[in-house]
């Protein structure tokens, strides 16, 4: 197959894949979306000649509006622009996970400094605040107390940008110190690491450790679940262990797999290559219809 690898900067992770793309003989384009120009009516060159695009773009406005605009042409996309933007946008996933009865952290979001205050109030301290749009754990404040919160929300309204008149207060969760970091194909687990650290932040970003992790079924069932909430895709899902068991965390749309298949037993790239044929081969099978979101009926549309 031709495949599309859409990004604005190659990292381990793409050249993973594209290594596993390759050696299994497909024609791969990498795509630099920086370069291209989408009109209304016919797509870029590159577009036009793939089979299937599979976006890896670093920004998440390029993610977005390239996997939007894949989808006007009718191109075969992973993840879909719907998928991505839910992904994208905290607000939108947690009201994706909440509609879908996925267990999530108790979430308000607020519009004005003051409102913003009431909220974390109620939730008490300590508590988060998160961007709405962001990754990596970039701009997350936890919040120990009421002047901290005034000092932090003065700072936010400030910033400019509107996503920051947007607060987003969830309450903290009091987990161990790590949290579950899953690879999913349409709900179907690849493979899953537990990332540990001193920081509250425990992500790979933030220098968490990483060692491979054993998903027991409730944990499948969350992931299976947390994956069709968002419309299904090449997904991570993050989990957290509660004193009432799992809770998702969010799920994240251009998922990063180095660190995991570094940790994991299994042949991540490999298995994620495997997954991509079969959404490519479902999407010539099916003529150009999309399907339901999972590995038989792919949520992409062939040209």
């Amino acid at each position: 197959m031709r495949v599309g690898v859409l990004y604005s900067r190659i990292r381990a992770d793409e050249k993973l894949l594209l290594a596993e793309l390759r050696e299994r003989g497909h024609e791969v384009a990498k795509i630099d979306v920086r370069e291209q120009r989408f009109g209304l009516d016919s797509p870029p060159e590159p577009f036009a000649d793939a089979d299937l695009l599979v976006d890896r773009c670093l920004a998440t406005s390029r993610s977005r509006y390239a996997t939007l605009f894949a989808d006007h042409y009718g191109i075969p996309v992973v993840n879909s622009a719907a998928t991505a933007e839910t992904c994208a946008d905290k607000v939108k996933n947690s009201l994706a996970l909440a509609a879908a009865d996925v267990p999530t952290p108790a979430t308000e979001v607020a519009f004005t400094t003051d409102s913003a205050l009431e909220s974390i109030e109620r939730f008490g301290y300590p508590c988060v605040l998160k961007p709405v749009i962001g990754s990596w754990g970039r701009l997350m404040a936890k919040i120990d107390s009421r002047s901290a919160a005034e000092a932090i929300l003065e700072h936010k309204a400030t910033l400019g940008h509107y996503e920051h008149k947007v607060f987003y207060v969830q309450e903290f969760v009091a987990k161990p110190d790590r949290d579950i970091r899953v690879l999913a194909t349409d709900g179907e687990p690849v493979a899953a690491m537990v990332r540990s650290g001193e920081h509250w932040l425990t992500n790979a970003a933030q220098g968490a450790s990483t060692r491979e992790f054993e998903l027991d079924e409730a944990a499948r069932d969350l992931v299976e679940r947390a994956s069709a909430a968002v419309d299904g895709g090449l997904l991570g899902v993050d989990l957290m262990e509660t004193e009432t068991g799992y809770t998702v965390h969010e799920v994240n749309h251009t998922v990063e797999f180095k660190t995991l298949h570094e940790a994991a037993a299994v042949d991540v790239p490999a298995r994620v290559v495997d997954w991509l044929e079969a959404v490519a081969a479902d999407a010539n099978a099916n003529g150009g219809e999309g399907g339901d979101g999972d590995t038989e009926t792919a949520e992409v549309r062939a040209p």
